[in-house]
């Protein structure tokens, strides 16, 4: 008896042993993927400030320029030159201006606050006398002006409009401006002067022709000769306090492109 409960103790004692020293076999480890995407590079965002007369042009090359330079994003800032101007010199985030005129990007370049080497003159305009398209305002010069059937002359503020100020030029090369500014209706902008003849608050305005050209709602009368007005030039610079200079030069590279001459030709500019 003692006997077969020594074996019964031993044979526990073995089993107990042999739990004891059996390993749960380690689960095998998932193998890193190593094809995981890496994070995409951040775009850059590039905010361009430019006259409002450009609106249009700029709208249809961001898509291009865009589809090209898939790392970077346009954001435009439109508005009369030199206001524009105004806000690049006390400090508003700007990477590039494009100007309606040689004026208000000489203020600039004078206090260093455009990259001087990347200036360029990229478009040019006309200047155009216009009226409601349906609208039959009896002129059809700008020399017809003082006619007193038209009561309200539309242009752009000349302090900070340079259409304004090329439509001041014109009108006081024709010894008009005198005894026409009683009649001026004055606008912040290009754009708001053409607002003013297509909502009929004004029998004419002065605009660009490229305004004239995506407008339905107005028609020209007539164009200012060039010896009336200084040239109508567009320069364009990117500004010195920029982050993002190599892409705002290679955005200015693209506006004078053949890509770049054919979408601003389209909207009318020269």
């Amino acid at each position: 008896m003692k006997k077969q409960l020594l074996a019964i103790c031993a044979a526990f004692c073995l089993m107990l042993t042999a739990c004891s020293t059996t390993q749960t076999a380690p689960q095998a480890s998932t193998p890193e993927s190593t094809g995981s995407k890496q994070p995409e590079a951040a775009k850059v965002e590039l905010m361009i400030s430019a006259a409002a007369s450009l609106t249009d042009a700029l709208t249809e090359l961001k898509t291009s320029f865009e589809t090209e330079n898939p790392g970077t994003i346009l954001s435009f800032n439109f508005g009369s030159s030199g206001k524009l101007a105004t806000q690049i010199s006390q400090g508003a985030p700007s990477d590039v201006f494009l100007s309606a005129s040689k004026k208000d990007m000489d203020g600039l370049e004078e206090n260093q606050l455009i990259d001087k080497e990347t200036r360029q003159d990229f478009t040019g305009n006309a200047l155009v006398l216009v009226s409601g398209a349906s609208s039959s305002p009896g002129i059809t010069s700008f020399e017809e002006l003082n006619n007193p059937a038209i009561k309200h002359i539309a242009v752009g503020e000349p302090e900070t409009v340079p259409a304004g100020r090329y439509a001041k030029e014109t009108l006081e090369a024709l010894k008009l401006w005198d005894s026409l500014s009683g009649r001026m209706v004055y606008g912040s902008d290009v754009r708001q002067v053409l607002t003013f003849v297509e909502s009929g608050n004004a029998e004419v305005g002065v605009v660009y022709s490229s305004d004239a050209a995506i407008s339905k709602n107005v028609k020209v009368l007539a164009t200012a000769k060039a010896e009336w007005h200084k040239p109508i030039v567009y320069p364009g610079a990117v500004v010195a306090a920029t982050k993002h200079a190599d892409a705002a030069k290679a955005f200015m590279t693209y506006l004078t492109s053949d890509k770049g001459k054919e979408i601003l030709q389209k909207y009318g500019f020269q």
